[in-house]
């Protein structure tokens, strides 16, 4: 008996529109509802849990966090933060000619970039991951604001093998809640960030000992910026 196919092929188109339509739907509810709530659990916190690194966190509101932390992860990784939409160009063009002439590969990812990869997507570097960054990135920008989304780093990034968040990874470290982070500590964790799993502070790291000190130096430049002290209250 022959197969009908007439039919079969504006049917399948119908349903794909509907799928996309629900899926852009759900993406904008669920990127509206992320402006009030945590993320239940991310990808990338699963794929630490399912590989064995376990998933400690504790999500903390930004007065539950010592403002020498909000300072030094902005010291640290995206000294623009306050000021730019999303995209820090002039550290994107000198990333890219860096990696023109060099083996080893140099990132500059803002906060928002990193925030919009770890709370919606996987680790990557695909041309697919790196557009969806865009995409988010443009959105938190646009629906949350720099507040919202420097708490969100703060609760996400991950600060360990399998510690995510400032919370954890202040109890981890110090045995101590993130509110009460003195700078040289606050300073410590930042200096992980480019990789916790590597850059330690229990066994304290070369790299984790002499970039914390920078960050601090940092820390006293930025400090009285009015743009940042709006961020730190």
């Amino acid at each position: 008996m022959p197969i009908k196919t007439k039919g079969l092929v504006p049917r399948a188109w119908r349903i794909l529109k509907r799928v996309v339509i629900f899926l852009f739907v759900f993406q904008l509810f669920y990127l509206l509802l992320l402006k009030w709530v945590y993320p239940p659990i991310t990808l990338t916190q699963l794929g630490s849990l399912l590989g064995g690194d376990g998933l400690k966190r504790s999500y903390v509101s930004m007065k539950d966090i010592s403002p020498y932390a909000k300072l030094a992860v902005i010291c640290s990784e995206d000294q623009l933060f306050p000021d730019h939409d999303g995209f820090d160009f002039k550290s994107i063009e000198k990333a890219m000619k860096h990696n023109q002439k060099s083996k080893s590969l140099h990132g500059a990812s803002t906060i928002s970039q990193q925030v919009a990869k770890n709370v919606f997507l996987w680790q990557g570097r695909s041309w697919l991951r790196k557009s969806l960054e865009v995409y988010f990135t443009f959105m938190i920008e646009w629906m949350w604001g720099k507040k919202r989304i420097l708490e969100m780093y703060l609760n996400v990034s991950e600060m360990g093998k399998g510690v995510y968040g400032i919370e954890a990874a202040s109890h981890s470290n110090f045995n101590k809640p993130a509110r009460n982070l003195s700078r040289l500590e606050a300073a410590k964790i930042a200096a992980c960030l480019p990789n916790p799993k590597v850059f330690t502070i229990k066994p304290l790291s070369n790299r984790v000992a002499t970039r914390s000190v920078w960050i601090i130096g940092q820390m006293g430049i930025l400090q009285n910026d009015p743009d940042i002290q709006k961020l730190l209250q």
